[in-house]
């Protein structure tokens, strides 16, 4: 009989630490289903759980959203402050070339300051310039226009790059007796000129109305400017009004940018 006791004590003895590892601490962490952590804090979220959050990365909706936010704060920088302007002509060189983007600030003349002689200024020539005339379809001039106004396509066929010469009540003579123009009786120098053009082959004098510009090419054999529409309505005057800006920058090219060179005062 004891024989028989002794046989079935291991089986008493395995069995008591089965009944404490059930009964063990739940501060140890064993034997609590998965869940419980969870509801805790205490287990690490599911592998994959919130990668897109984390990542970093914007959705493709994103994307978009801040593209046209970047989109249309360019196009009210570029309306009311600052606009790129390609050079599609000869007309401006050497001081501006073909391609050159330059940057016409919009506030130069917004807060009482008129244009100078001597300013490159950015101006809509219709009606003294090109004739007005009917617009084309109103989405493409839409599109167009913005893409003229960020820089990414040839400017209206209305809006011109020119030098200011003369300004309201000046009297503009070509040419003195050294070849140059004069205003109010002083010669100019204009170091600006392309080499080996003269200031102009055609000879006038004018007085210029109030109000109004005369103004020119630095590549005068190569430009269409004041004096190409001295027998038309408004005899080659650009209205004040209608100047959008004066082009004090060039940004691109990159090896180009810097600040455009003034002219005579």
């Amino acid at each position: 009989m004891s024989g028989g006791g002794r046989i079935g004590s291991p089986p008493m003895d395995t069995e008591a630490p089965h009944t404490q590892r059930g009964h063990s601490s739940p501060r140890e962490g064993q034997g609590w289903p998965r869940s419980a952590f969870s509801r805790r804090g205490g287990a690490e979220p599911a592998e994959g759980a919130g990668q897109d959050r984390s990542s970093g990365r914007p959705t493709w909706r994103r994307a978009g959203v801040l593209g046209v936010v970047c989109t249309a704060f360019l196009l009210l920088l570029s309306n009311f402050v600052l606009q790129p302007f390609l050079i599609p002509s000869h007309s401006m060189e050497p001081t501006l070339r073909v391609g050159d983007r330059v940057l016409v600030n919009k506030l130069a003349y917004r807060f009482g300051d008129q244009p100078g002689r001597g300013d490159l200024v950015v101006f809509d020539g219709t009606g003294s310039f090109v004739r007005e005339r009917a617009g084309g379809s109103p989405v493409d001039g839409l599109v167009r226009g913005a893409a003229s106004a960020l820089g990414l396509a040839e400017p209206s066929d209305t809006d011109f790059v020119k030098r200011v010469v003369g300004v309201g009540g000046d009297d503009v003579v070509c040419c003195d007796a050294g070849g140059r123009l004069s205003v109010n009786g002083v010669p100019l120098d204009e170091p600006y000129l392309y080499p080996g053009d003269a200031p102009s082959k055609v000879p006038f004098r004018i007085v210029v109305p109030l109000g109004t510009l005369w103004v020119m090419g630095d590549h005068r054999s190569q430009s269409r400017d004041s004096r190409d529409h001295l027998g038309e309505p408004g005899g080659g005057m650009v209205p004040v009004e209608k100047v959008i800006g004066r082009a004090d920058w060039i940004g691109w090219p990159a090896s180009r940018w810097g600040a455009v060179g003034g002219g005579h005062g």
